[in-house]
C-alpha cells in the first residue's frame, strides 16, 4: 500500500461512511473507525485516534444526527457535532492533512424563497442545526487544508434514513401522510461519496491550485428539489418491485399537522454553483440518484 495516501474515515459504518470506503478503496489506504471503537464525545479518544493513524486525509462522516432528540441532548450533540470536529481540525493542521467535514442545510432558517448560497447568513431553528453550525465555525477558526460540504436530506441503501423508513412503512400500511410544505434536495450517500472522491483526488493531485484557492465551505447536494411528500411519492413510483406491488397512497400534510420537538426549515434547497464553479463537479439530479439507490436495493 506504500505510495497511497492514508485516509481515516470517521464514522465508517454510517450511510455516508460506507460509500466513502467504496469510493476511496482503490486509490488509498483506508482506515475506518466507528462509534464502537471511538467515542467522539471524548476529546482524548478523538486525539489519540488521529495520532495513532497519522492520516494524510481525514473524512469526517460521523455526526449526531437525531434531530428531535438533540433538543433534549444538547450537550451530547455539541460534543459530537462541534467539539469533535474542532479537535479533528487541530490534529489535521498538526499533520498538514486534508480534513473533509460534512454539515447540513439545517444551519438555515428556511425563510429565503430561493436556493441558499454559502454567503447567506445561517440562523438555525433547532439544536442540531446550531451544533452543526458551531462545528463549521470551529473548523474554520482552526484553518488549514479544510473542505466543509453542506448537504441535505441524505439517504442511501444503508443505515437509517427516509427512504428505508418509507419502504418499511409501505409494507405495513395502505396509506401514509407525509409533510408537503418542507422543500429540499434529497441527496444520496452514493453521490456524496462520488463527488467527495473527485474533489479530494483533484486537490491531492494539485489540479485546483494552492490551498488558498480551494479550501473552505461548499454546498454539495443532488440537483433539483421536492417536498418530503414528493420524495415519498417518487420512492413508491419506483419501488413497486421491492414492495411486490403494495404501494400505499400518500397524502400531503402541513408541518403544523405533524409537530416535532425540533422545528425544520421550510426551504432547505442549497445552491451548488460554488462547488461547480470551483471544481467543475455536479451531482446527479435527485430523481436519477434515487433510481440508482432503488437499483442497488432491488
Amino acid at each position: 500500500m506504500s505510495g497511497q495516501p492514508r485516509v481515516l474515515i470517521v464514522g465508517n459504518a454510517g450511510q455516508v461512511g460506507v460509500e466513502l470506503q467504496r469510493s476511496f478503496a482503490d486509490s488509498c489506504e483506508v482506515i475506518g473507525v466507528d462509534r464502537e471503537s471511538v467515542d467522539l464525545a471524548q476529546p482524548d479518544q478523538v486525539r489519540s485516534m488521529v495520532r495513532r493513524v497519522e492520516p494524510g486525509i481525514i473524512l469526517n462522516a460521523a455526526a449526531y444526527t437525531a434531530v428531535d432528540r438533540a433538543e433534549s441532548e444538547k450537550e451530547m450533540a455539541t460534543a459530537i457535532n462541534a467539539e469533535a470536529p474542532r479537535i479533528l481540525a487541530e490534529q489535521a493542521l498538526r499533520l498538514n492533512a486534508l480534513l473533509v467535514h460534512y454539515s447540513t442545510d439545517y444551519v438555515f432558517n428556511g425563510a429565503k424563497p430561493g436556493p441558499w448560497t454559502e454567503q447567506d447568513a445561517p440562523a438555525p431553528l433547532n439544536v442540531y442545526g446550531a451544533t452543526k453550525l458551531a462545528g463549521e465555525e470551529a473548523i474554520q477558526q482552526v484553518g488549514g487544508k479544510v473542505l466543509i460540504f453542506r448537504t441535505s436530506w441524505v439517504y442511501g441503501p444503508h443505515g437509517s434514513n427516509f427512504l428505508l423508513t418509507m419502504l418499511r412503512l409501505a409494507r405495513q400500511r395502505d396509506s401514509l401522510s407525509v409533510v408537503g410544505d418542507q422543500i429540499g434536495s434529497p441527496t444520496t450517500s452514493i453521490e456524496l461519496a462520488r463527488a467527495t472522491h473527485l474533489v479530494v483526488s483533484g486537490v491531492m493531485a494539485g489540479q485546483f491550485g494552492a490551498m488558498e484557492e480551494w479550501a473552505g465551505l461548499y454546498h454539495m447536494t443532488c440537483s433539483g428539489s421536492t417536498s418530503w411528500c414528493g420524495f415519498a411519492q417518487a420512492i413508491f413510483a419506483r419501488a413497486g418491485k421491492l414492495l411486490e406491488g403494495k404501494v400505499p397512497a400518500v397524502t400531503p400534510i402541513t408541518s403544523e399537522e405533524y409537530p416535532t420537538p425540533a422545528r425544520r426549515p421550510r426551504n432547505s434547497v442549497l445552491s451548488n454553483a460554488k462547488l461547480e464553479g470551483r471544481f467543475g463537479i455536479r451531482l446527479a439530479p435527485w430523481e436519477t440518484a434515487l433510481d440508482a439507490v432503488i437499483q442497488v436495493l432491488g
